[in-house]
């Protein structure tokens, strides 16, 4: 199967990518919204994701992989709700913002422009190859 491509949205006051970098893997849970989990549940072993700092300043700061596809979320007794495990893979030399995303053309389609409030987002893989050029992304 084809590696897939995801956007994934965090408040950089709840959990920083530096938070990541530092714990290496985190489990993304707590996820509450239907078409986010749906995504979460596609997510693949192996699959690029994009790490957006959301709220104030709001820009992708680095890259993930994950690690483990879609288990019951450990947060709830609910389960019809999933997590993911993800590993830091990158920081991007510089941050990628929402004003340059959206002032670049190759990037007019993605998701991230369209339903800009949901937290689990698929990109597209030139999608990704633009955001991760934009940013020099450079290994941990």
């Amino acid at each position: 199967m084809a590696k897939q491509y995801w956007l994934v949205k965090q408040e950089p006051s709840t959990y920083p990518f530096d938070k990541l970098v530092e714990e290496r893997t985190t489990s993304w849970d707590g996820v509450r919204n239907y078409q986010a989990r749906n995504n979460l549940q596609a997510m693949k072993k192996g699959d690029r994701v994009l790490y957006y700092h959301s709220g104030a300043g709001p820009e992708v700061v680095g890259i993930c992989e994950v690690v483990r596809a879609a288990y019951p979320d450990p947060t709830t007794d609910d389960e019809g709700w999933v997590s993911v495990e993800l590993k830091a893979v990158k920081r991007l030399k510089k941050p990628v913002t929402l004003e340059q995303i959206k002032r670049e053309p190759s990037l007019a389609g993605m998701a991230l422009l369209r339903q800009s409030r949901l937290s689990v987002q698929p990109v597209e893989q030139d999608e990704f190859a633009r955001v991760e050029q934009l940013g020099g992304g450079r290994a941990l």
